[in-house]
């Protein structure tokens, strides 16, 4: 397609975009019917748009931007969706409003899409901790001496302590007190793990693969010494709770490491800085995500997991539950609904 007829085919969406952002900066929604186009021409005025349809203008011109930079169309053409993308990015996602309606929106829609548009690095973050998990605790299940590979017999000695039997074990009785000190324990440390790798990502990502594929490698060694040692009742009906949201969130913070890391390998026809700049505005919101799941975690490892009263059936039946709450939450929350002015401008589904 030619830049003129890219230009005729989807102008009109331009102009519709920039009408509405010169309405709402100019904060005069309410014009004249007509306003006067090039040449002194009057041109009939659109009707101010909504917030879903200012929205889809949004995307729909990013993908146009996107498309006339890898066709290497006129500078012109791409310094004009550059300045229209970049006003309605900053209209959009620049309020400064943090009240009770902006919390609402960021959990409810913003973090699960942006975890939706990340997919595949969600995937490959997935995989890079998952696969070493099953292929240590296999292969420690068989032989608990190939644990020693990730741990050393100090680590692994405190572990079997600390799940074991006797009185006074991880996981056993505890004090009010303590359990609010175990709280902070928790999310200090797996705030400290999610932001290894996340932050790691600028090290053009194998740095945030690494953290990914040795949690996972320690997790599998820790299950298989403890299930091959007769422990595993004490150590899954421990784990399993609080798995759902901390397995999640690390993924999630390998990914956004991902992310960045992308960015600095494949930078594209921006600077390695803005590609990095550019995902890391992208990335943030899974790093919010990331830190909601990390403190439901930390409470339901320090107040449930660790509660003697509850029987280990009752906590792999809630364990259960909290997969499938973490899974709907991250695969459909947020997605708009059928008859929303979104899809009937022909937008895609987000997702």
């Amino acid at each position: 397609m030619t830049p003129v007829r890219f230009e005729a085919e989807y102008g009109a969406l331009w102009r519709e975009l920039e009408s509405a952002l010169d309405e709402i900066e100019r904060g005069r929604p309410e014009r004249s019917h007509y306003d006067r186009g090039a040449g002194g021409a009057a041109r009939p005025h659109c009707p101010p748009v909504g917030p879903a349809r200012l929205a889809a203008l949004y995307r729909r011109c990013c993908e146009h931007l996107s498309l006339a930079q890898a066709r290497a169309y006129p500078i012109g053409l791409t310094r004009r969706l550059q300045d229209l993308t970049y006003r309605a990015h900053r209209l959009i996602y620049g309020r400064r409003d943090y009240g009770a309606a902006r919390l609402k929106r960021l959990l409810l829609v913003e973090m699960p899409q942006a975890v939706r548009a990340h997919r595949a690095y969600l995937l490959v973050a997935a995989l890079l901790f998952v696969v070493p998990t099953l292929l240590v605790g296999v292969a420690t299940y068989r032989d608990p001496q190939f644990a020693l590979h990730v741990l050393d017999a100090q680590q692994l000695a405190g572990f079997k302590s600390a799940f074991g039997d006797r009185f006074g074990a991880l996981g056993r009785l505890r004090t009010a007190e303590t359990d609010w000190s175990m709280f902070g324990f928790y999310l200090m440390h797996n705030i400290g793990l999610g932001f290894q790798c996340f932050a790691a990502g600028i090290f053009a990502g194998v740095i945030s693969a690494f953290y990914l594929a040795y949690n996972g490698a320690f997790s599998g060694a820790v299950a298989g010494f403890l299930t091959a040692d007769g422990e595993g009742p004490n150590f899954y009906s421990f784990v399993a709770t609080h798995s759902a949201f901390e397995f999640t969130a690390i993924v999630l913070a390998g990914a956004a490491g991902l992310r960045l890391g992308h960015a600095w390998i494949c930078p594209g026809r921006r600077s390695r800085l803005d590609a990095l700049k550019r995902a890391a505005l992208e990335a943030v919101v899974l790093v919010y995500a990331v830190f909601a799941l990390l403190v439901v975690a930390a409470a339901i490892e320090a107040f449930w997991s660790s509660a003697q009263w509850i029987l280990p059936p009752i906590k792999l039946a809630v364990a259960a539950l909290g997969w499938a709450a973490v899974v709907s939450y991250l695969a459909w929350q947020g997605r708009p609904r059928s008859n929303s002015p979104a899809v009937q401008d022909g937008e895609p589904d987000e997702g």
